[in-house]
């Protein structure tokens, strides 16, 4: 089978995007950098979204994902773009690395540096916790945590539920956003806790 027919089989998901072709630098960024935060993936350029073969003008695409990966992603991110010829149009595969030198921030409309993280087939805005936690991990730094009253409740409330939000967190320990995200931080680092977010609200469980 065809390496690309074989990829597009898959659907897409954490590791793998479908883009009809590249029409903004900055919406292709933010993809690229949910990879390079996540595990690395593949952009397959000249797929739709169906999975059917729409074909590419391949040097304008190249142009856009280099111009995209090279300016408008915060460490520049090292592609690897292959060119394919599938039902006899060209398709590229742009291949991202895991990053690093997490975490990884795409320049938005605003003018302003966003992380962004992969979940599922999304690429989201990364929550202050989830960048704390990408800068923490690439820092190799020993985490210690002090178990004290605000990470027992914590734990206890978790046993007892599925899930907390911070903002649940800090009502139900009474403390500060900031305090509560410096303990969900270092929570997550040590493997105790884990982080799930959606489009709309970030939520904790128990690891």
């Amino acid at each position: 089978m065809h390496p690309i027919r074989a990829l597009i089989q898959q659907g897409e998901h954490e590791q793998l995007d479908f883009k009809q072709e590249i029409s903004s630098a900055v919406k292709i960024a933010k993809t690229m950098v949910s990879f390079a935060n996540h595990k690395g993936g593949r952009l397959l350029v000249g797929i739709r979204d169906n999975g059917a073969v729409a074909g590419v003008r391949t040097e304008d695409e190249k142009y856009m994902l280099e111009t995209a990966s090279g300016f408008y992603c915060k460490p520049e991110i090292h592609l690897e773009i292959r060119e394919w010829e599938l039902d006899g149009k060209l398709v590229l595969e742009a291949i991202v690395p895991n990053g690093t030198n997490k975490p990884y921030l795409a320049l938005g409309e605003d003018k302003k540096w966003w992380a962004y993280i992969r979940v599922k087939d999304k690429s989201l805005l990364a929550s202050k916790v989830v960048v704390d936690v990408l800068r923490r991990a690439q820092s190799n730094a020993d985490v210690f945590i002090p178990y004290g009253h605000n990470e027992k409740s914590l734990i206890d409330y978790l046993k007892k539920n599925e899930r907390i939000t911070i903002q649940g967190f800090c009502k139900l320990v009474n403390i500060s956003r900031r305090r509560a995200n410096r303990i969900l931080v270092k929570l997550i680092g040590a493997g105790v806790i884990r982080s799930h977010q959606t489009e709309k609200i970030e939520h904790y469980t128990l690891s």
